[in-house]
């Protein structure tokens, strides 16, 4: 088994799933553009979806991340 080199942080699928579901959630909490249209429990399960897809990007990872 061979050692693989750590990649860019930019380059992780996880760091960027991450980032863009931080920046709508920003977006959301200041302009309150999809909350009021949609029922709370619905509102719920897409903030778990979110979270299953940080965990299943985070099972896939196999190969570390450099802050280069």
């Amino acid at each position: 088994m061979r050692s693989r080199e750590p990649k860019p942080w930019w380059r992780s699928r996880t760091i960027r799933f991450n980032a863009v579901v931080a920046a709508l959630a920003a977006i959301e909490a200041n302009a309150h553009l999809i909350q009021p249209y949609v029922p709370g429990s619905v509102y719920g399960w897409g903030m778990v979806f979110l979270a299953g897809g940080n965990a299943v990007l985070r099972l896939l990872t196999a190969q570390g991340v450099s802050l280069k």
